[in-house]
């Protein structure tokens, strides 16, 4: 009971004051017509995994002028910028800086026009279409707060820019090229991520699993190609992998706790080339999501079992077994919200922000790297909250209905980026005097 009091009565002490939060809401009123600036020229400017020097040059700039100590190319293109401010906790907040491989739709008066060439040397148009540029407009007007309030926290203030999100390379590549050992290493880590599911303003959160696992999985089914008027000559791998991925459906339904979840999707089947030709293999390209490793590996050993199975029901020879790769280089460990740090925080939000605005979600399917900072250094307290950016008319049209709505990563997706990045700035800002609050 008495550890109880003492965290209740510390909690106490890290709110705001009336006075206090209606000072910061008024300062970020004062810096948004700048910081709407700033995202309108990152939108209007997007960038590819890995490919964010210019985004990059203007976070590490305005970090500098806020007073931090820079250092840029860490891991490619990730921004580092610290503020050593006595002692106490070391806290690091991250934005993303990519942007997607796609031609943007909304219709917006400085929407990208910007065009490159993927790692797949695809060439394409680039969009901010999973609202990254919201995340860097919101990173910079928190690094000018935090900046202007040393006063009232202490400790370490890790900022961190990183690259590659969308292709789950980016927290990797900082972490191996020495983020958490030629820096302070974080106690507690804290993001945000842009909601196409809440209305404007509103923000939301898990606590425990926040995001999966996402495993991609590439196929071969091979069989014995022949004549298409001469079935029987032939092992057909068409037929075969047709099989396999009704039989993947059953890992899910028939093998799953029904009180877990996880998802088994074959989104790619290639195989043929005419008519009257059975062809010699066909390809499958499969996503697999889960949030915990236990159910990852049950998914993916069930994979391997099922397409092996079919395939000596069906006959093929022993060296023209099916081949299961898993892309681990493109995995994406589960996002895992700490409970400590996202109760005391959801505390704080709805002490500031009012119960009406802080909402509990239920965990997504989607990936984000930012769980392998758990993973590298498994005390840190992490936490990653979404702000909702559907606008106000169209979460009205929708009545519900969010399938009507266009989702992130759709070329139609256009958050109302003011309430979005203002909303962002002052939760994140007051999330960190939590963890720094002088004491």
């Amino acid at each position: 009971m008495r550890r109880k009091i003492l965290a209740a009565m510390l909690l106490a002490s890290a709110m705001l004051s009336p006075a206090a939060a209606q000072d910061l809401n008024q300062a970020i009123g004062r810096d948004m017509p700048n910081l709407m600036e700033i995202y309108r020229d990152l939108h209007a400017n997007p960038e590819l995994s890995m490919q964010e020097t210019r985004s990059a040059a203007l976070m590490a700039a305005e970090a500098r002028r806020a007073g931090f100590t820079v250092t840029t190319g860490v891991g490619g293109t990730g921004v580092v910028a610290v503020m050593e401010n006595g002692p106490g906790p070391v806290l690091l907040l991250r934005a993303d800086m990519d942007a997607l491989p796609l031609e943007e739709r909304t219709g917006l008066p400085f929407a990208s026009r910007a065009r490159g060439t993927t790692r797949e040397g695809q060439a394409t148009g680039i969009m901010h279409a999973c609202g990254h540029d919201t995340h860097m407009a919101a990173w910079v007007g928190t690094a000018r707060r935090l900046a202007a309030m040393r006063s009232s926290w202490s400790g370490t203030l890790i900022m961190i820019a990183q690259p590659g999100e969308e292709t789950s390379q980016g927290a990797r590549a900082m972490l191996e090229d020495g983020l958490f050992t030629r820096f302070p290493k974080p106690t507690h880590a804290i993001a945000f991520h842009d909601s196409a599911t809440l209305p404007a303003g509103m923000i939301g959160y898990s606590d425990g699993p926040a995001l999966a696992n996402v495993d991609s999985v590439d196929m071969v089914v091979r069989g014995v190609g022949g004549h298409g008027a001469a079935p029987h000559t032939t092992r057909d791998p068409i037929v075969l992998a047709s099989r396999i991925v009704t039989s993947l459906q059953t890992l899910v339904s028939r093998e799953l706790d029904p009180l877990d979840s996880a998802v088994v999707t074959v989104g790619s089947f290639q195989a043929g080339t005419k008519h009257n030709i059975i062809s010699d293999e066909a390809r499958l390209l499969i996503t697999v999501r889960s949030y915990t490793p236990e159910v990852r590996r049950m998914l993916l050993d069930g994979i391997a079992r099922i397409a092996r199975g079919e395939a000596i029901a069906a006959g093929v020879p022993e060296d023209r077994m099916p081949t299961v790769t898993v892309r681990e280089a493109e995995t994406t460990p589960a996002t895992v919200n700490t409970s400590a740090l996202t109760q005391a925080t959801m505390t704080r939000f709805r002490a500031h922000f009012g119960e009406t605005r802080v909402r509990q979600m239920r965990p997504v399917m989607a990936g984000e790297d930012f769980g392998r900072f758990l993973i590298a250094e498994p005390r840190l307290e992490s936490l990653i909250f979404w702000v909702g950016g559907v606008p106000p008319a169209r979460w009205a049209a929708a009545n519900g209905n969010m399938a009507s709505l266009p989702s992130l990563h759709s070329p139609f997706w256009a958050p109302d980026a003011e309430p979005v990045i203002a909303t962002a700035t002052e939760a994140m800002t007051v999330a960190a005097l939590g963890v720094l609050e002088r004491r």
